[in-house]
């Protein structure tokens, strides 16, 4: 599945994970179909966005291809929540105080429309999703959480919260970025009124393709942002002196498709779907067992243990107080180990290409690191 330099110990797939070898020939096919022949075969790319769709919904359990948006990033997914509901002043969005940027930044824009934002720390929570819950008073419209924490690995019960939001009226939005591709994910079971997920983490493929998912009975009340020939009922009208927004997903896409992106994203998410999104956890579950076990042999634990299964992501934090985590990284590149410097430590998020083998031999270079 992957070619990746043997020499190197790629660790970083939360970050921006390397291309299989089918993405890789996608795109080398595709850049010789538009360098030998042109937009000769556009109705078969056309094709290939199609079927892209199909594979999203699929991976997220979508109802249909319909609720499928191909968007840039989850930056931009998100933005078309924040900016198409209908605000009032006084009204209130509950999120995780150190979220990823793009999961606050919409939410605290709205600040100008009198929308104020709740931040939960979930992290320091005895029971995160109780925390979340709680914050969901009368004036909240909207709870926008990660599905995983991007700087700890925290698995956030989605389930539990979508059904709060149902109870409450509440709608449920949910950063899937660093879950999608990796581990299994419900949109119906976990009552997801919105999902965003770029493609360049978990999915495998490039920068500047990402997935938004919108319920089908929400699509008419978000007020659209942006405007083009992509995003019409008859994409086709060129002429026509009148339009009207598609009914699917493709109302939020208003410009041409980035068609490159979307050769590149259907190989990678077909052979996630191929190989199983519960095969590439179990593996990746059991690599990220196994360091923290070894890590804890090495004297270096992480605070509370290996967390239970439901928690468990494929993110692990190894803590490197009082040892600066950029200066520790910068050690790790230099041994060619490619990790991120997140939550206070060293984050590593392994895939399908790595093995026990090489978590050996990346804790080994932290020990070096650590100790010099």
């Amino acid at each position: 599945m992957f070619d990746l330099d043997p020499d190197l110990i790629y660790l970083n797939h939360a970050a921006v994970a390397p291309w299989p070898t089918a993405v890789a020939r996608a795109v080398t096919d595709f850049a010789a179909q538009n360098r030998f022949q042109g937009a000769e075969h556009y109705p078969a790319w056309a094709a290939v966005e199609a079927d892209l769709r199909v594979q999203l919904a699929t991976l997220l359990n979508a109802p249909s291809s319909d609720d499928i948006a191909l968007v840039k990033n989850t930056s931009e997914a998100l933005s078309f929540v924040a900016a198409g509901l209908d605000w009032r002043p006084g009204d209130a969005v509950v999120g995780i105080v150190d979220d990823f940027p793009s999961n606050r930044l919409p939410w605290l824009a709205l600040a100008d429309q009198g929308v104020g934002f709740v931040g939960v720390d979930v992290n320091r929570a005895a029971d995160p999703e109780a925390a979340l819950i709680e914050a969901l008073t009368a004036d909240v419209r909207l709870l926008a959480v990660s599905s995983v924490h991007y700087a700890t690995g925290l698995r956030i019960d989605l389930v539990r919260l979508g059904q709060a939001c149902r109870d409450r009226g509440v709608l449920f939005c949910v950063d899937a970025i660093q879950s999608l591709g990796l581990i299994p994910f419900d949109v119906q079971a976990c009552g997801a009124d919105f999902v965003a997920a770029d493609g360049h983490k978990w999915l495998l493929g490039p920068e500047g393709l990402g997935v938004f998912y919108c319920r089908e009975e929400l699509r008419p009340r978000l007020r659209l942002t942006q405007f083009g020939w992509h995003m019409v009922a008859d994409v086709g009208a060129f002429d026509a002196p009148d339009w009207l927004p598609a009914d699917s997903g493709r109302r939020f896409e208003c410009g041409s498709p980035n068609m490159l992106g979307v050769h590149a994203l259907a190989a990678s998410v077909r052979a996630i779907l191929e190989t199983g999104v519960e095969h590439i956890f179990t593996h990746v579950d059991s690599l990220n067992c196994y360091l923290i076990e070894q890590a804890g042999e090495m004297g270096v634990s992480l605070a509370g243990g290996k967390p239970p299964e439901t928690r468990r992501s494929g993110i692990v934090v190894v803590p490197v107080s009082p040892h600066d985590n950029v200066k520790i990284w910068q050690k790790l590149m230099a041994d060619r180990v490619v990790t991120a410097p997140r939550g206070g430590g060293i984050r590593f998020s392994p895939h399908l290409h790595n093995h026990a083998a090489q978590i050996d031999k990346a804790l080994a270079s932290l020990a070096r690191a650590m100790n010099a």
